[in-house]
């Protein structure tokens, strides 16, 4: 089988695979392998210098020093930006094993927990972003200059001027196999929305990982900086990552819809919606994992007179002022950005829901209000997340639930290196303590 693919990959003029892995981070990482080398970068894996990699782990030296990205067959197809390499998808393995800290692999053993049920997990995800630009004097701002509107959305003449950047990426995610559905400017200036159709929750990762891949070559092309930075631009809103999540049984059936409940769920999808919000302050840590992400990630206005932030754990029936709104039956999770490494993030998410399920978590009360015109009104709100990366950090490091569902090898690690990223922010100071402080004392 595999020998009849490197063939069909042959004839297709592919010389080189490029494959692939995802770093804690959530940056792909990789190394080029000509196409003859390809069945022992299935079997044993491609090497890499394990201490070499963020969030692996792994020693400087014996047996589980290297880390060997094994490639997965079914992943493997051609890159329309790049002429004779194809991409490949590979799973963390060290010594032999499974890697406990490659987030590839830990969501696939949640997935694992769902088959035992005999239940799929359907993911369909909103990739938001910016396209940027740095400029001579080194600041970096909005690669588009004519995109000045105070309420951008959904800006026409915007879309035309980047229809270079915008078209070449409906042409090569069509090569890729996505499936479009809409491009729409955003609300906020450079800012830019593409939708396509949802997938299983271990292919719609790895679906996301090339969308970024894409993006970024794309970008590159026209000049510009595809930016997975959560909120670049004070007075305006960030960008999210939203997930689109539902559950079918092995007949293909929905698990957590049900037309007639509440918000259009079943008790089943209900105690899914409690328990993300019971574990939304540890799943900030991993939804939301920068320093800039709380900047999204706050109650404020913006210039386009709103900022869609989900500040508020609570639920609602089509409620963009939730962190948990459904929708035609799903649950939209509207806590990620796009600078999660999708992979923890989706696993740590399923592993909450299923938390809830299993310990039949009492259903969240709908929420039919606004939340922003209450915070105004100095109304009494639900609970709100973390207001910084400190804050969610701390909450993981206190959820023994989430921590042993996912695994303590990749939460300790994650958690050193989103300590040390927050210490060193806690260390700068910035033009605006300078503005504000420098002379006025």
């Amino acid at each position: 089988m595999l020998a009849q693919r490197i063939e069909a990959l042959r004839e297709q003029g592919i010389h080189t695979v490029m494959a692939t892995f995802t770093d804690l981070h959530g940056v792909p990482k990789g190394k080029l392998v000509p196409l003859d080398a390809l069945p022992d970068a299935v079997a044993t894996g491609a090497g890499f210098a394990g201490p070499s990699i963020w969030g692996t782990g792994l020693p400087r030296m014996g047996a589980r020093g290297e880390y060997h990205g094994r490639v997965v067959p079914e992943s493997l197809r051609p890159l329309p930006w790049l002429p004779g390499v194809a991409h490949a998808v590979c799973d963390g393995f060290a010594g032999g094993q499974p890697l406990d800290t490659c987030s590839r692999q830990m969501l696939r053993r949640q997935l694992v927990r769902l088959r035992e049920r005999g239940w799929t997990f359907h993911v369909g995800i909103e990739p938001e972003f910016f396209l940027l630009r740095r400029g001579a004097d080194g600041r970096w701002g909005v690669a588009d200059g004519e995109d000045r509107l105070g309420k951008p959305s959904y800006d026409l003449k915007a879309m035309v001027r980047n229809h270079g950047f915008l078209d070449d990426m409906r042409r090569h995610l069509g090569a890729l196999g996505f499936e479009l559905q809409q491009m729409d400017h955003e609300d906020a200036t450079g800012q830019y929305e593409i939708n396509y159709r949802f997938d299983e929750a271990l292919a719609a990762a790895d679906r996301y990982q090339l969308f970024k891949l894409t993006a970024h070559a794309v970008a590159q092309q026209h000049g510009q900086v595809f930016s997975c930075m959560p909120k670049p631009l004070a007075g305006a809103p960030g960008s999210g990552l939203h997930f689109h999540l539902s559950l079918t049984d092995a007949d293909g059936k929905p698990v957590m819809a049900d037309a007639g409940g509440p918000m259009g769920l079943s008790a089943t999808g209900l105690r899914f919606a409690a328990g993300l919000l019971e574990h939304g302050d540890a799943l900030a840590a991993l939804c939301a994992p920068t320093v800039n992400s709380y900047k999204r990630l706050a109650v404020s206005e913006s210039a386009s007179g709103t900022t869609w932030s989900p500040v508020w754990k609570a639920a609602g029936d089509n409620n963009r002022t939730c962190l948990v709104r459904t929708v035609a039956g799903r649950i939209e999770w509207r806590l990620p950005d796009p600078s999660c490494n999708v992979y923890a993030a989706l696993a740590a998410t399923l592993a909450a829901g299923l938390d809830g399920i299993d310990r039949e978590l009492p259903a969240p009360e709908a929420v039919d209000a606004d939340l922003y015109q209450r915070h105004a009104a100095g109304e009494t709100l639900p609970p709100r997340l973390p207001r910084d990366l400190h804050e969610a950090l701390a909450a993981l490091r206190s959820d023994a639930i989430l921590r042993d569902d996912l695994g303590e090898a990749f939460c300790e690690q994650f958690l050193a290196l989103k300590r040390a990223e927050w210490d060193a922010y806690a260390q700068q100071v910035s033009d605006w303590e300078l503005a504000r402080y420098a002379d006025g004392f």
